[in-house]
């Protein structure tokens, strides 16, 4: 059976109606920070072209959606951090997250300490999830400790916490003051 060809025509290019018809549908869509709707803003008018002589200015609409409560920062912070640390990720991992999606450090400020307080129960349970130190199944030799330490840092804990779970023989040996 033969296909047909199918034409398509090019998007048309964007003036400001359309522009902010786009970024409405982008947070209607999805959570997101002021940096995140200026870069795919930015990624559209880059793709479709931009219909008049002044560039727009996505710092100011990003700033009007801000107002208007359709992003906000500082909840998209919150939720992403409890996010991560449910996954068991630790107050470096959670603060790279945050600083890559564009949150300002005063946004991000009382995520971080949030995930500093459970920065050990995170731990555990990124390591009960992974089978790392007392969790793991079977003999545990030094490399693997040497691994499960390597993926608790990755994980964004601190060597020290990294180290204690890592190495530990039972979990009761974690609830011990130590």
């Amino acid at each position: 059976m033969e296909q047909k060809p199918t034409s398509r025509r090019p998007a048309p290019p964007l003036d400001g109606p359309a522009l902010r018809g786009i970024a409405l549908s982008y947070v209607g869509r999805y959570a997101t920070t002021r940096a995140k709707l200026r870069t795919y803003l930015a990624r559209k008018i880059q793709e479709r072209g931009w219909q008049g002589d002044a560039r727009p200015d996505l710092e100011a609409l990003a700033e009007d959606f801000a107002a208007l409560g359709y992003v906000d920062d500082r909840a998209f912070a919150t939720a992403r951090g409890a996010a991560l640390t449910r996954r068991g990720y630790g107050e470096r991992r959670i603060g790279q997250a945050l600083q890559q999606a564009g949150i300002v450090a005063e946004d991000a400020l009382p995520v971080r300490e949030e995930a500093r307080e459970q920065g050990f129960d995170a731990a555990l349970r990124l390591a009960r999830k992974r089978r790392i130190g007392p969790f793991a199944t079977g003999t545990i030799t030094p490399q693997d400790q040497q691994r499960g330490i390597a993926a608790l840092v990755r994980a964004g804990h601190d060597f020290a916490t990294a180290r204690r779970i890592a190495t530990a023989r039972t979990p009761e040996e974690l609830n011990e003051d130590g």
